[in-house]
């Protein structure tokens, strides 16, 4: 075999063991290089550039030569590439013929990232290359972070849920007297402003007893969907009772505003609702009470403020409202059945 063969043989082999290597002359110049590293210059010509042009030395960083280069044999060198995107390369020199050499290069920690740069696949490292085992590990890590990633949403989609459900009210799907219960503290807690409205149905026992409990779900139903059309998103809606709700106005301490709210409610409230082939007729009784955001009111106060302001409109004939004065209080309790 001729010595033209035994170099020809010798590269194919290379080409094969270490796609990233690179051949340099005597002078420094690209005689041959992997398909790999060709891969990753697709707009250069390597064979025939100098090695210190096409890549930029940082460690050692003295290299100006062939000579200087050939000095650092068997040490591991640190690169990179001039060319955009720069990516950072190992690598380590052997000597070879008459003042020649092999580099064969690496891409370390930025094998990710070369990856994806230059659409690199298995095909494109030696078959012994631990970078392959790498690759499907982190291949493998990202499905399973994927994975772990989506059951977390769906845990908390069902913990949010399950949360949800539990402040939320089964029948008519306004907040419940737990939510309001937690609601209601932290707004006093902060400070927050707000009219309190506690309202109570007219003859709705009479619609039970007579029409059954069927048809007052029905009622307790058109009630919500009133409460709900009378306020604001950033208002709470809950119904605390068999046939008691509670508003919380957010922000609106102004007593005819809070008025306006009252009477818009008792009028829709008291449109017939149909069941099947009768109607069912309620009315609405409303109490209350007003947070100004100061002061040490407490929950338990607003709540029994609004409460003895709902009892005066009972006492007073029902479908109307009352706003909570402190005389009202000194009159002692008024006891008027629903």
């Amino acid at each position: 075999m001729s010595e033209i063969d035994q170099v020809c043989d010798m590269t194919d082999a290379l080409d094969v063991m270490c796609p990233m290597h690179v051949q340099l002359d005597n002078m420094g110049r690209i005689s041959h290089a992997g398909p790999t590293l060709t891969k990753i210059f697709p707009d250069q010509e390597l064979v025939g550039g100098r090695f210190l042009e096409v890549f930029e030395l940082m460690r050692p960083h003295s290299v100006t030569s062939m000579d200087c280069l050939l000095e650092t044999a068997g040490q591991k060198l640190r690169l990179k590439k001039r060319s955009a995107p720069e990516t950072g390369l190992k690598g380590v020199l052997t000597p070879v013929g008459q003042g020649g050499a092999v580099v064969n290069l690496s891409f370390g920690i930025s094998i990710l990232d070369a990856v994806r740069d230059y659409s690199l696949n298995a095909a494109d490292f030696a078959a012994t290359d631990l970078t392959i085992e790498m690759l499907y590990l982190v291949e493998a890590k990202s499905a399973a972070m994927e994975a772990s990633r989506k059951l977390n949403q769906r845990l908390q989609g069902a913990k949010v849920a399950a949360e949800e459900q539990a402040y939320t009210d089964t029948l008519t799907g306004l907040k419940n007297r737990r939510a309001l219960d937690v609601i209601l503290p932290r707004l006093v807690e902060e400070c927050k402003p707000f009219g309190l409205l506690h309202v109570d149905l007219d003859f709705f026992k009479e619609v039970n007893d007579t029409k059954g409990h069927a048809a007052g779900d029905v009622v307790l139903q058109h009630v919500a969907r009133v409460l709900v059309e009378s306020s604001r998103d950033a208002d709470v809606v809950a119904r605390v009772g068999g046939d008691e709700f509670v508003l919380v106005i957010n922000g609106t301490i102004n007593e005819e505003v809070l008025g306006r709210i009252c009477q818009r409610i008792i009028k829709e409230v008291e449109t017939p609702v149909p069941y099947k082939d009768t109607m069912c007729q309620v009315s609405a009784s409303v109490g209350i009470s007003i947070h100004r955001g100061e002061g040490e009111a407490t929950v338990e106060q607003l709540m029994d403020d609004a409460d003895i302001a709902l009892y005066a409109s009972k006492h007073n004939g029902r479908s109307t409202y009352t706003l909570y004065k402190p005389e009202l209080r000194e009159k002692g309790p008024l006891a008027v059945g629903s």
